[in-house]
């Protein structure tokens, strides 16, 4: 008998502490379940998001690698660029695309909307690699404009150093239209001793520095 009050009692106890605890416990149980839901759900969305913006990013690649583009691609390019920067705006495809915007501008003949492209990409993007590349891209818009006082002020921004011999070269050039030859030979110099240090082969910068002639001495 007092092993079986014993067991009544101990049943009296689990019920007791049930009725006190169990609620809570399914509650914890519901939010647990909701949120490992929850989590996989956001996941799901994540990957679909990023895979929309793959497809839309190679749509926008196979458009500009047509020579040619009609009134309708060129819409149709247009209408990619900017879903991929309003519904992706912080993926790695919206910067590509800006830069692909550019490109397809300039062989539009549209200098302004390729450099308000550049200069969105500039100001947006949260990739210094890119950031550069497109200052270096809008310098060479800028030189195209004859601007070079403004390609200058465009190549002293942010720069990372895998690309410093382009900015160098693309500095000479800028001197040279402003007719500072010497200027223009330092900053050859420079993109030539920069891309033998990083194995980055720079074509035509020597030839630049062979048509400047004989270096003037005073």
């Amino acid at each position: 008998m007092a092993e079986l009050r014993t067991e009544e009692e101990q049943l009296e106890a689990i019920k007791r502490w049930w009725k006190e605890n169990g609620t809570s416990l399914i509650l914890g149980a519901v939010i647990a379940a909701a949120g490992v839901f929850g989590w996989k759900a956001w996941q799901d969305y994540q990957a679909g998001q990023a895979e929309a913006a793959s497809q839309r990013y190679q749509q926008l690649l196979t458009l500009s690698g047509q020579d040619d583009l009609d009134e309708a691609a060129r819409q149709q390019a247009d209408g990619l660029v900017t879903t991929l920067t309003e519904d992706h705006g912080d993926s790695l495809y919206a910067d590509l695309a800006r830069l692909l915007d550019a490109r397809l501008a300039v062989q539009a003949g549209d200098t302004a909307a390729a450099v308000t492209a550049l200069e969105g990409l500039i100001a947006e993007s949260p990739r210094p690699y890119l950031q550069g590349l497109a200052r270096l891209r809008l310098a060479r818009l800028q030189l195209a404009d004859d601007a070079a006082e403004a390609a200058l002020a465009t190549l002293d921004g942010e720069i990372p150093a895998p690309l410093a011999p382009q900015r160098a070269d693309i500095r000479g050039d800028a001197h040279l239209m402003l007719g500072d030859r010497q200027a223009a030979r330092d900053a050859w110099r420079e993109a030539l001793s920069l891309s033998e240090a990083s194995d980055q082969p720079l074509y035509g910068v020597q030839l630049k520095l062979d048509d400047l002639g004989v270096e003037e001495t005073t």
